[in-house]
């Protein structure tokens, strides 16, 4: 099953270790899952690890290396309009291009479409029952 994670995933796996998060991404090592990931995925996970966390380059270079080997890259080819925030907008062009089954996030907005294009969006909560 192909799913992809929210940038809030990947930021609560990082900075609350031991949590739900950090469960969702054992799973992806597990091989449950597959979780697929785009450049603009990355940089956004970055940036708010430099941002609002402070991490230092080093940091942010392992964590980008962790990410791109944990995952599929996927190069979306279409750009979306969907939700007034781009970056979720960037986490529904990943979904559609590599044509994953879920969506996980904690993100009302994108939580409130349910479902877009055949991609069902559910919370973190969700996913670790359903696998």
């Amino acid at each position: 099953m192909k799913i992809v994670f929210d940038t809030n995933i990947f930021i609560s796996a990082i900075a609350i270790p031991g949590g739900r998060a950090e469960e969702a991404i054992t799973r992806v090592i597990d091989g449950r899952v597959q979780l697929l990931l785009s450049k603009p995925i990355i940089h956004e996970v970055l940036g708010v690890l430099a941002r609002k966390f402070d991490r230092d380059r080093e940091e942010l270079a392992r964590v980008a290396v962790y990410l791109t080997e944990l995952g599929e890259m996927v190069y979306p080819k279409r750009k979306v309009k969907v939700l007034t925030d781009d970056p979720n907008n960037r986490i529904i062009e990943c979904a559609l291009a590599g044509k994953a089954a879920f969506i996980v996030t904690g993100d009302s907005a994108m939580l409130r479409l349910g479902k877009f294009k055949g991609v069902e969006i559910i919370t973190l909560k969700e996913f670790l029952k359903l696998c």
